[in-house]
């Protein structure tokens, strides 16, 4: 047992010291720990070499790719795990992977090689592809040490070509792009966000090869913030795209403009629902449509049935990420993604001889043209367009209780690419919706009682706030939890609000707006001294949600431009009279137009609040100049009225 006890504390002592021996830091670590003692990390070394050559009259592209990185705190340990994604159109080759730990004696790293690499599926409920990961884990990755990771990507289609990033959550010292590309190939490079950032850029000739290289040194980590958009709107990149290519004299195009890429699309579509409509989904069409007068009325009850009835559940297995399924087939499954709740709404409405339009677009994720990029990067995702006296509606059926009118809001603003035949497509854009359309109009009374307000409410939802409301509501289980919805969404005052009596009209319906009346109650809002009475009567203060962080590093973007009204009406205890009301006020800027107004009318105070805005995106600029127009007007938030004894 003595012997045994010896053995194991001289095995400890032995991991300690060699653990101690690898935990002292190099000069590289105490080098970048000092330029950035806040970051986790930095990458010491980004490179990607792209390949793109002819053989027997295809393209061969590869892409090569080696990041080495740096860790500097205990993070490091968190950090071990790492996955490598490939799929039908992205192969996966040469993978390497390596931990480092230093040793002070010797002045170097030891590293220690990745042997373990497990494959697995990338499935969630709603999203399932062919999506596969590698994964692995460095060993004994601790603050200090290093991660080297190589791998080759095949790209088996020419039209995927990859953006390249010169940014990352994380500085990066070094980051290189170098693009090797046979003489015969046309390729074109766009450039995107990038402001003050020098880039080096290099073009030279070997042999039958033109080489492109790019070098960025020491770019900044990308801080997330909230309200931030898409990194593709923030992050500098370039995106390549193979505009054609020669092979023995003949031309071959692959994305030489829009036209290359719609007839790709095209290509894809044309074939889709060519098989007659089954009985079943006839039947069930005329049975929706029966009591419709007008073609209108027809068309919103077959898109409404589809947002209701079709789950949305995204399937995408090799082409089946482009190609629309049979409209019978999601019929009979009651679940689909983008491209198979448009395949089916289309033959609904082919049914009643009414014309639907496959049409590809972009969410606000996006931030490229079809002009400035025509490639598959442009879009990701497939709505019906409906023309019908000279309007155009964008019907999205993975939305729920999205009105004829009223497109999702992710896809505001953006590009839409209308396939109307083998040759014919147009480009629209989707409207902004005005904030008259999304607007919250709340009629409150209110009396006061000692230090307590008690009220009662008229609350009217349109557009996209009343679509958000029904996405939460159809999402909450029971009846504590709509209630704690409520009280959080309808606050009042202060913290202490809590309604009473809730009554919703019109719920979960989608040409009426949405109806709430409840009362409620508000613990220690006013105040009392002596013989006067001090209230607040803004008791909501939403202009407020619009001012941002001095030091945001990034633009913001919004979902939808909202309007908000609120009038409420202050019943004056007996006994008193108003000895101060605040002064009204009415702004109107680029951002928004906001007023306050107080008027006395026989026993009661009127009190109406009014917020519109312009906006939907703001730059760094623009945020520091709106912050300006808030803090203007802000006092007016925190004025009193003042009831005196009479």
């Amino acid at each position: 047992m003595k012997f045994q006890k010896n053995k194991i504390i001289l095995i400890l002592l032995v991991l300690l010291i060699n653990q101690y021996s690898f935990s002292q830091f190099s000069a590289d670590y105490k080098k970048y720990k000092e330029i950035y003692p806040k970051e986790s990390s930095v990458i010491l070394n980004k490179e990607v070499v792209l390949i793109v050559d002819v053989k027997k009259s295809n393209l061969v592209i590869k892409q090569k790719v080696l990041e080495e990185r740096l860790f500097l705190n205990e993070s490091a340990k968190y950090n071990s795990k790492e996955s490598l994604k490939y799929s039908h159109f992205y192969g996966l080759e040469d993978i390497e992977a390596s931990s480092f730990l230093f040793n002070e004696k010797k002045n170097k790293y030891k590293e220690i090689k990745v042997k373990d690499f497990k494959e697995k599926d990338e499935l969630t409920d709603v999203f399932y592809d062919d999506t596969k990961s590698i994964n692995f884990i460095y060993s004994n990755l601790l603050k200090g040490g290093k991660s080297k990771l190589s791998y080759t990507k095949t790209i088996k289609n020419p039209r995927f070509l990859l953006p390249f990033y010169f940014g990352d959550s994380d500085p990066i010292i070094n980051n290189k792009i170098t693009v090797i590309v046979n003489k015969d190939i046309v390729i074109d490079f766009v450039k995107n966000n990038f402001l003050s950032e020098k880039l080096n850029y290099s073009k030279s000739e070997k042999r039958n090869k033109i080489i492109h290289k790019w070098e960025l040194l020491n770019s900044k980590g990308y801080e997330y913030e909230q309200k931030s958009p898409s990194f593709r709107k923030i992050i500098p990149h370039i995106i390549p795209i193979i505009k054609s290519f020669n092979h023995k004299g003949e031309k071959k195009s692959i994305l030489n403009n829009v036209n290359d890429l719609y007839s790709w699309y095209y290509s894809m579509i044309e074939n889709t629902n060519k098989i007659k409509p089954n009985k079943e989904l006839e039947n069930l069409v005329f049975e929706i449509t029966k009591n419709k007068k007008t073609e209108l009325e027809k068309v919103k009850a077959i898109y409404y049935w589809v947002q209701q009835n079709i789950k949305y559940v995204a399937f995408e297995y090799a082409l089946g990420g482009f190609i629309p399924r049979e409209a019978n087939d999601v019929f009979n499954k009651k679940f689909g993604d983008c491209k198979d709740n448009s395949s089916i709404l289309q033959v609904m409405l082919q049914i009643i001889g009414v014309k639907g339009y496959i049409t590809w677009i972009g969410t606000n994720e996006i931030p490229y043209t079809y002009k400035k990029v025509p490639s598959p990067l442009a879009d990701n995702h497939m709505i019906l367009t409906y023309e019908f006296n000279e309007n155009t509606y964008f019907l999205d059926a993975t939305g729920r209780y999205n009105d004829l009118s009223l497109p999702t809001s992710f896809i505001q603003g953006k590009e839409a690419l209308i396939s109307k035949g083998k040759n014919e497509f147009v480009i629209k854009k989707v409207p902004i919706i005005s904030s008259k359309t999304n607007a919250i109009i709340d009629t409150t009374h209110i009396n006061i009682n000692g230090n307590v307000i008690n009220g009662t409410s008229k609350f009217l939802l349109k557009g996209y706030y009343k679509t958000n409301y029904f996405n939460y509501l159809e999402r909450k289980k029971n009846n504590e939890e709509v209630t704690s919805f409520y009280n959080r969404q309808l606050q009042k005052g202060n913290n202490s609000f809590l309604i009473s009596n809730l009554k919703e009209e019109n719920k979960f319906t989608y040409d009426k707006n949405f109806k709430l009346s409840f009362d409620f109650k508000v613990k220690d809002y006013v105040k009392n001294f002596e013989n006067e009475i001090y209230v607040n009567l803004n008791l909501n203060k939403d202009l407020l949600f619009y001012k941002l962080e001095d030091d945001r590093k990034n633009a913001v973007e919004y979902e939808f431009k909202p309007l908000l009204s609120y009038q409420t009406f202050l019943k004056i205890p007996h006994g008193y009279k108003i000895d101060y009301l605040p002064e009204n006020i009415e702004v109107k800027n680029s951002f928004f137009k906001f007023s306050i107004n107080y008027q006395k009318e026989k026993d009661q105070i009127n009190y109406t609040q009014e917020l519109e805005v312009f906006f939907i995106n703001l730059s760094l600029k623009e945020q520091k100049e709106l912050n300006k127009k808030i803090e203007e007007i802000e006092k007016h938030y925190k004025e009193f009225i003042i009831l005196k004894k009479a």
